[in-house]
């Protein structure tokens, strides 16, 4: 299995265990619902180990997946303002978390402006990532947004072939980008057999650059 992806969203250790003593730790199931969208609660969930993703539902039960977060980052800083939650975390595996009280996160932040400075950065890129979807959404078709998602989310493997960390499936593909299972099958299909991905222990190999269209 390769390694974790370095990403500067991971606090640093000294970081983590610093605003991890202000709460307590919790350890969950795997597909236990963390947060819920429009909950009014206010704390900060810091991943200890495990992996949850974020995600947001419609009427109709449809899902769209925003990201997923593994040990060192953490989730729940939308709150900060007084507003509801933007989205609903759950964890993809058995997961423990330090769950940091609201008006503890602040004390912390008014006291770590190194914290602060992180938080800052990690709203930006959220922001840019935000922009960068909605063009994708109206400028690209699903081919499109699907060869975006596995180039950004790809990583070199041991033998120079790109691989994507995670084990996704083409529904987990379908709620990343805003299409049906059926549409991210047929693109998959095709890219099979042109030999540009390929599946190697359960996980998405990237054999060679994906070409521009479909």
């Amino acid at each position: 299995m390769p390694p974790p992806r370095p990403t500067p969203d991971i606090l640093s250790d000294q970081l983590l265990r610093a605003i991890a003593q202000r709460g307590g730790v919790r350890s969950y199931p795997a597909q236990a619902v963390l947060v819920t969208e429009e909950d009014r609660s206010d704390a900060l969930f810091i991943v200890l180990s495990g992996r949850v993703k974020a995600y947001g539902s419609g009427d109709d039960g449809r899902e769209v997946v925003y990201g997923t977060m593994g040990a060192g980052e953490y989730f729940g800083e939308m709150t900060l303002d007084g507003g509801p939650r933007s989205a609903s975390v759950m964890t993809l595996e058995a997961t423990t978390c330090a769950v940091v009280p609201g008006a503890e996160v602040r004390e912390f932040l008014a006291r770590h402006p190194d914290f602060a400075l992180h938080l800052i950065q990690k709203l930006i890129r959220l922001a840019r990532a935000s922009t960068e979807h909605v063009k994708s959404l109206a400028l690209e078709d699903v081919y499109g947004r699907i060869a975006r998602l596995l180039r950004t989310l790809a990583r070199p493997g041991e033998d120079g072939v790109a691989v994507l960390p995670d084990r996704l499936t083409q529904q987990d593909i379908a709620e990343r980008v805003g299409s049906s299972r059926e549409m991210v099958s047929r693109v998959f299909k095709t890219l099979a057999e042109g030999g540009y991905i390929e599946q190697r222990g359960g996980r998405i190999a990237l054999l060679r650059a994906l070409p521009p269209r479909w």
